[in-house]
């Protein structure tokens, strides 16, 4: 019988003397073959475990690419065409949509977040944030003070976790002239704390102007004390 590789060098050292090769059977053949393969010399260039798995990785998206561009029309051309479009399609999406937007009134979209200030305190914060160019965080300044102003003169009941939403409809009611002026300006904080958006001077200044605004209105009195419908 023909043996090869680690067998040959087994049987060579199961000749005799004279040289001449011993016969064996086929099973001592090969558990000679095995003891001698088993030699670390003969593994010394072997792939670790590491490359022998990312061979498998690559031999894996290889079969599933020419799987996916026997099926796509025009091959592998088609398929770069296909994968080129979704990527542009999710990229205008993300673009005109932005960061995906927090339903308000879900846990943690407190409008305050760092504690009891005044008004005059926020005031102060989104001024020194506008004249730094930093307009989101002078818009959600801003509305804070709006909402603070709102409490310290009675016209909305302190309560924590209260959203910027929630703090429109509710002072809506007893400033309804200025209802969609203070909804718009929920928005933009939403926008800009939750969505991803960045604020820019002119929305500051409509939420600045709508805080100076509110001072100076007087709300309706049927529903000044408790911000609730008549």
């Amino acid at each position: 019988m023909t043996v090869t590789g680690g067998a040959a060098a087994a049987l060579a050292r199961l000749r005799a003397d004279g040289d001449v090769p011993v016969d064996i059977s086929r099973l001592p053949a090969r558990e000679a073959a095995e003891r001698e393969l088993s030699d670390p010399r003969y593994h010394e260039n072997d792939p670790n475990l590491l490359q022998r798995g990312l061979d498998r990785f690559w031999e894996w998206l290889d079969e599933l690419f020419g799987a996916a561009s026997g099926a796509t029309p025009g091959g592998v051309l088609g398929l770069v065409v296909i994968v080129l479009a979704a990527a542009g399609l999710v990229a205008a999406l993300w673009w005109r949509l932005g960061t995906p937007h927090r339903a308000p009134g879900t846990t943690g979209d407190s409008l305050f977040a760092d504690g009891p200030r005044t008004a005059r305190d926020h005031r102060t914060a989104a001024a020194r944030h506008a004249s730094a160019g930093r307009w989101n965080e002078a818009v959600q300044e801003r509305m804070r003070a709006i909402v603070r102003s709102l409490e310290e003169r009675t016209l909305l009941e302190p309560r924590p976790g209260r959203t910027a939403d929630e703090a429109a409809a509710e002072a809506g009611r007893s400033l309804p002239s200025h209802a969609d002026d203070l909804r718009l300006a929920a928005r933009t904080f939403d926008d800009v704390t939750y969505g991803g958006r960045t604020a820019d001077e002119p929305a500051y200044r409509r939420v600045e102007d709508l805080d100076t605004a509110l001072e100076r209105t007087r709300p309706t009195l049927d529903t000044a004390s408790t911000g609730a419908p008549a």
